[in-house]
């Protein structure tokens, strides 16, 4: 089969634009080498709405940025995700610099963000009392927010799923070639693929397959950021996001409050060699490194309550800027690349911008039916009591707990596991229902979720994993250990 559209790599970029191609009589494919959607940068970043005041005025960064804001509200409405739109605040500890917050001001104006305005440090204090006497003044976004990212990822394939896409998983793409009919090939190690055009959103493999096919070359640094993440005892620590001043490698160590109410502390910034695209080791330094830039702007974090820590790559391209788009030399070939922060704001501006360019040089029909809602799980703890009561009667697996950190039932899992590209793993299962991210992190939930994938995958538990590939939990029954 020819496909009209092939997206490698099932992030939060690829999966948007696969849902805006879903809105067309197409054929459309998305792969993935993970086992999952939402497994590489999209699952591990601050999960921040960015208001947009950063980016350079006229570059691609600034428009994605901006269109994804307004953007993401709407979306998240239709797609059934968590977002809400709780500001920002940049804070500054230094009467010298506080020229950088007027600096940020002028271009967030010229971004056309929304709302921005420079306070004092007391007016920031009484905003968020945490923060140190040493802040002297900040820029207060009103537009930034927060968001569900491993929900707003799964929702966006679900959708394009819901409406037609094909996706295949464990499929790593490693060679590209047009042929003189410009049709584009693609060998994976589950055999070759065709198809008329090709979106290139594999993140930070991305420059990998755009230099397959191109003589103008570009080049991607993998930017690891280590995170803490706090109990959700911590909730109300902070009530917006707050951001250092930032530097040329980011936007600093920020702390944040996240949508399930814990507290979000990091990321540190470290490029990595070439050879280091799948590291996401935390280590002692950074770890230190956050806790000691976090305390230069917020008294008291409560780093006692931290239940794990975790670290992400960005794809952080030479220019600092997306590149997306035709590729010189390559007809049919489009780049979803060097999506760093703001990627995961810019994500449906990007899915937009880059299917809304395809189905124009395919010349593309709308359908006459495209489902733009999505529904997510059902979340027994938004619900009455008679209206718990009555789920349960319907079907009793929501009264069984499984996950008890988080209160997650039996039900919730089925419905993760059951429900368009369901979990196959315990990390599949906990991005999409939350069992295994409370404070034990799956110490005592893991052996039943495990046994309710097996019974509904109909694997052996030693087929089950954590995150898909050699990750597996169990090597062997006990009795036939001890008979060998």
């Amino acid at each position: 089969m020819t496909y009209d559209v092939i997206v490698i790599g099932a992030g939060v970029s690829g999966s948007a634009v696969a849902r805006e191609l879903s809105r067309y009589e197409a054929d459309v494919l998305v792969m993935d080498r993970a086992d999952d959607v939402c497994c590489g940068t999209s699952k591990a970043n601050s999960a921040i709405v960015h208001a947009g005041y950063d980016c350079m005025p006229g570059s691609m960064m600034a428009r994605m940025n901006v269109r994804g804001n307004e953007m993401m509200e709407p979306l998240a409405r239709d797609l059934d995700v968590p977002f809400e739109r709780t500001g920002s605040l940049l804070v500054c500890t230094s009467k010298e610099r506080l020229g950088g917050l007027r600096d940020l001001f002028e271009r967030g104006a010229a971004n056309g963000v929304p709302g921005l305005k420079i306070i004092s440090g007391d007016e920031a204090r009484a905003m968020e009392p945490q923060l140190t006497d040493a802040v002297v003044g900040a820029l207060w976004a009103p537009s930034a927010g927060i968001i569900n990212v491993f929900l707003l990822n799964i929702a966006l394939a679900e959708n394009a799923f819901t409406n037609g896409v094909d996706f295949h998983f464990n499929t790593r793409a490693e060679r590209l070639w047009q042929d003189e009919g410009g049709v584009w090939h693609i060998r994976t190690n589950n055999g070759e693929y065709r198809a008329r055009a090709v979106v290139n959103a594999a993140g930070v493999y991305a420059d990998r397959l755009h230099n397959m096919v191109s003589a103008t070359r570009i080049h991607i640094t993998p930017r690891r950021g280590e995170y803490f993440l706090l109990d959700r005892t911590t909730a109300g620590y902070v009530r917006h996001v707050v951001f250092p001043q930032p530097t040329e490698l980011g936007k600093g160590v920020l702390v944040t409050p996240t949508v399930d109410g814990n507290t979000l502390v990091g990321p540190t910034a470290l490029d990595l060699a070439d050879d280091q695209r799948d590291d996401v080791e935390t280590t002692q330094v950074g770890l230190d490194t956050i806790r000691e830039k976090a305390s230069e702007n917020l008294r008291d974090l409560p780093l006692r309550q931290v239940i794990t820590s975790f670290a992400g790559l960005r794809a952080h391209e030479d220019r600092h800027e997306f590149v997306l788009g035709h590729v010189e030399g390559a007809p049919g070939f489009y780049d979803c690349a060097g999506i760093e922060s703001p990627g995961l704001t810019s994500a449906p501006a990007i899915g937009e911008y880059l299917g809304g360019m395809v189905k124009d040089d395919l010349g593309l029909s709308p359908k006459d039916a495209w489902v733009q809602t999505r529904t997510g799980t059902v979340d027994p703890s938004l619900l009455t009591l008679a209206e718990r009561n009555e789920l349960i009667r319907r079907e009793p697996a929501y009264g069984q707990i499984v996950c008890r950190c988080e209160s997650v039932s039996e039900g919730e899992i089925l419905d993760a596991i059951r429900r368009p590209l369901g979990a196959r793993d315990l990390d599949g299962v906990k991005r999409r229902v939350r069992a295994g991210a409370g404070r034990c992190q799956a110490g005592f939930c893991s052996p039943r979720v495990m046994d309710i994938l097996s019974r509904e995958l109909g694997l052996p538990l030693e087929e089950i994993g954590k995150r898909g590939g050699a990750s597996r939990i169990v090597v062997g029954r006990t009795k036939e250990v001890q008979g060998q």
